[in-house]
């Protein structure tokens, strides 16, 4: 390897010129002619700055995207395909190597890497085994308030409670629910928050929640349960993807929405504005929480960051026809 003696000698010049010329010093005053000769025997000689050493050296780093639920889920429901294509653009944009695996198959996890996004809750011995591979981890679409995990979010909470505030608003007295539920052995946070909040205002009973999963099947099943019963006159759903089996249901039982059924749904996807009628929805920037699990993975791998970060992507409730918009 050339060195900056060897560079001087051969342009007649110091050594703290050649130096100061090839590290572009700005406060240097040196002729252009002198510069040109220094930067064409310096490529003879194949030289190379520290800085450019450093950045042949640095490694590339190798991220794990690790998704709780099928791939076939992603085709259901656009919310999780955006969150994927979220994290794979990011990692595209940052040159950052990734590996996505679903269902939690740890077992096809690689070796080596250097963070994990986990995509969805996953169980205990899941997490420890995931901690094993990189203490660099990131939730994504999951808080863990317990943890010294960073976790990228809905404020479903918040969320649920302004669905109650805006039926009661309109005069609702009785509201409903219509959800799903990931995992057997925990309720969705919308479920939660809606029955507590719900029956503080005195708007909501047991008898009329309803769950199965995140499917429009699912959602059109339910809907068709309720609806042999006094059902209420206005429902929280909890995905885009359930409420189209929904609207189904009300649409074949002959009601109309939604002057005998309102109902709010969370996600927005693109079909939302399609839907007969186009569905009343919180707009969740689900591909912008992939992204920012990117970044705040980065942001932690690259400053050995501990102190755990809690990001909510915000929403908004979009009015459209399943509302009664005063």
């Amino acid at each position: 390897m050339a060195t900056l003696k060897q560079i001087a000698t051969k342009a007649g010049v110091s050594l703290a010129t050649v130096s100061r010329v090839l590290n572009d010093d700005p406060s240097l005053s040196v002729k252009d002619e002198t510069k040109r000769k220094i930067f064409e025997i310096a490529e003879q000689l194949e030289y190379t700055t520290s800085q450019s050493r450093k950045t042949a050296k640095r490694h590339t780093l190798h991220f794990l995207a690790l998704y709780n639920y099928k791939q076939d889920v992603e085709v259901d429901d656009p919310y999780y395909l955006a969150i994927r294509h979220g994290i794979d653009t990011q990692c595209d944009k940052l040159g950052i190597k990734l590996t996505n695996i679903y269902e939690c198959n740890l077992a096809a996890a690689p070796k080596a890497i250097d963070g994990v996004l986990i995509i969805g809750q996953v169980s205990e011995d899941n997490l420890i085994a995931i901690r094993a591979l990189s203490n660099n981890t990131v939730y994504v679409d999951y808080t863990d308030h317990n943890l010294d995990i960073d976790c990228i979010d809905i404020d479903l909470e918040r969320l649920s409670k302004e669905v109650i505030n805006h039926f009661t608003q309109q005069g609702y007295q009785r509201i409903g629910f219509i959800g799903g539920q990931d995992n057997p052995d925990k309720y969705d946070i919308r479920e939660l928050t809606f029955t507590e909040y719900g029956k503080l205002k005195g708007v909501v009973s047991d008898k009329d929640i309803y769950r199965g999963d995140f499917s429009s099947q699912s959602g059109y099943l339910l809907a068709k349960q309720m609806l042999t019963t006094n059902h209420p006159s206005a429902l929280f759903v909890a995905s885009d993807s359930i409420a189209i089996g929904v609207l189904r249901a009300i649409h074949e039982s002959g009601l109309n929405i939604p002057d005998d059924i309102s109902l709010i749904s969370v996600n927005d996807i693109p079909t939302a504005k399609f839907t007969y009628p186009p569905l009343s929805t919180f707009r969740i920037h689900s591909e912008l929480m992939g992204s920012q699990g990117v970044n705040l993975l980065l942001e932690r791998s690259r400053d050995g960051r501990t102190i755990p970060l809690r990001v909510f992507v915000p929403s908004q409730l979009i009015l459209r026809s399943t509302t009664k918009n005063k």
